[in-house]
């Protein structure tokens, strides 16, 4: 059998892709982040499916259990929340899943910061504002950065900022950030993308430490940067243009 990474989306049980919850319906064991998977998702899967809350295992322990399910037959579901691209700690598994010669597929899935820019209302690449968007996070006691990949490098490009896993440290996301995109900057955080206690809040770089513990937010946020949160008064892009020829142009920005 095989065994699938599934994207889970934000959180939400119904933004989960089609084909991640049917696999749910048919797999024999479901292996989820137990702090991040609401039990509304695990609702899709069958009843007598063996369900395996990974929270308290080891990366051994957790390939253990999907090894021996598929050896003994089963489709085995591996659930990430969000999309397994990111911050997923798939990449590990898979090596091992490789050494041990056990097939897998991925499913993506809803990542959280298309969540939240859902939540805001917000496209993040608006014309002649942003571009660009960089998905990054800050070094806390969680695996190193690699060198270069720095807050301030990342921001003297000017470029859209998302940031996950930095909810406790917007002490320092705003010390090395204000330099670069002023304090005046937009940001938006919003924690818990989709699921019960959503909380949203919008301001000036700044202000982001005390917007933050004003808000109570702690945990599963998602920290944007860029003018492209207040942008207004920008041009149309060219896709839908009047003046675009169509017969000889393919459809592109």
């Amino acid at each position: 059998m095989t065994v699938y990474f599934v994207g889970a989306g934000p959180g939400a049980a119904d933004l989960i892709t089609v084909r991640g919850r049917d696999l749910l319906g048919r797999c024999g064991v479901c292996l989820y982040p137990g702090s991040m998977t609401p039990t509304d998702l695990l609702a899709y899967c069958a009843p007598g499916t063996e369900l395996v809350d990974t929270a308290n295992l080891s990366l051994e322990q957790i390939v253990a259990k999907m090894t021996d399910a598929h050896r003994a037959g089963h489709v085995v579901a591996r659930l990430c929340s969000g999309d397994p691209s990111l911050y997923s700690a798939v990449a590990e598994q898979m090596r091992r899943l490789d050494a041990a010669e056990v097939p897998y597929e991925v499913v993506p899935g809803v990542p959280a910061f298309a969540a939240s820019a859902a939540v805001l209302g917000r496209e993040l690449t608006v014309p002649e504002v942003g571009q660009s968007l960089v998905i990054t996070r800050v070094r806390a006691r969680s695996t190193a950065m690699p060198p270069g990949e720095t807050l301030a490098a990342f921001a003297a490009t000017g470029a859209t900022l998302a940031l996950h896993l930095a909810i406790n440290h917007v002490e320092r996301v705003a010390g090395e950030l204000v330099p670069h995109y002023g304090a005046d900057c937009p940001v938006a955080v919003v924690a818990l993308a989709s699921q019960p206690g959503e909380t949203v809040v919008r301001g000036v770089l700044g202000e982001l430490p005390v917007l933050v513990r004003e808000a109570g937010m702690t945990r599963a946020a998602t920290i944007f940067v860029g003018r492209v949160l207040a942008a207004a008064g920008f041009p149309d892009s060219f896709l839908y243009s009047s003046a675009r020829d169509r017969a000889n142009q393919p459809e592109s920005l």
